[in-house]
């Protein structure tokens, strides 16, 4: 399990650099890693819970993405697959606290930048909300 993170911290700084170098998420980057998130999360006993995690939060995106598509890209889509399988393999705690704290991350970097007239990658952001949320569940007891 310590090796599947390991390569789940990997993968999600390596889009995190990508988003913010080069404001997109690539479906090279995304899918691949949303796939192995899933065939992990079968593999010992979660994919139930991984699958169902990343139906419902890539809907969620797929709805925001549709409403306004500027606001949200399809590269954030995509990698809510991935990030929503991962928190849900943990449970529905983690998976919400990770959808929560994603926005709010983005709207707290577009504030401390002064970025609210142009967009602010929100890639990082879910990749963060995860990280931290996935490190929670981890770390208790």
């Amino acid at each position: 399990m310590a090796a599947a993170l390991a390569c789940a911290l990997c993968w999600l700084a390596a889009l995190t650099v990508f988003d913010v170098r080069h404001r997109r998420l690539p479906n090279a980057l995304t899918l691949p890693g949303a796939l192995a998130v899933l065939i992990i999360a079968a593999s010992v006993g979660r994919g139930g819970e991984a699958l169902l995690g990343a139906l419902a939060l890539t809907a969620a995106y797929l709805v925001v993405h549709l409403a306004a598509p500027t606001a949200m890209g399809a590269g954030d889509v995509k990698l809510a697959l991935g990030v929503g399988g991962l928190t849900g393999a943990f449970g529905v705690e983690v998976w919400l606290l990770a959808a929560v704290a994603a926005p709010l991350l983005t709207a707290l970097w577009g504030i401390a930048t002064c970025r609210w007239r142009g967009p602010v990658a929100h890639g990082p952001s879910m990749c963060a909300a995860t990280v931290a949320a996935v490190a929670l569940a981890v770390a208790a007891p």
